[in-house]
């Protein structure tokens, strides 16, 4: 919420997230289900496909520094079950995954200090 300067973040930055995380899995999972709801019906199940959302731990319980992370990450969470239910007539599940802290280059390329806080 706040810059260590003690001024205001940046919003655009906040909404920029939003963008990423939040509304780049629904359009995706939009797309897909388009797609898999043409699929003819497995004979058995009925099923016509699986979407799997990416969430976080830090959706459950982020970390300082990590606002803007953690709603988008809480949002694909809460986006995760009126999807399923959305879908659930057409065959499709909808599910959501919320892994830790993972060794990515991404993160190993953080000081030691920010890996040590996250607990990686």
């Amino acid at each position: 919420l706040l810059k260590k300067q003690g001024e205001p973040a940046s919003l655009t930055r906040f909404n920029q997230t939003l963008s990423i995380n939040l509304s780049g899995t629904y359009n995706v999972a939009r797309l897909a289900a388009a797609k898999m709801a043409e699929n003819a019906p497995h004979p058995d199940t009925g099923e016509r496909g699986v979407i799997i959302n990416t969430a976080s731990i830090a959706g459950y319980e982020g970390q300082i520094g990590q606002t803007a992370y953690a709603a988008s990450k809480a949002a694909i969470i809460g986006l995760t079950l009126p999807m399923a239910r959305d879908l659930s007539n057409l065959g499709i599940r909808v599910n959501s995954i919320a892994p830790g802290v993972m060794g990515t280059p991404l993160l190993t390329a953080m000081p030691q200090q920010v890996q040590d806080a996250l607990g990686a």
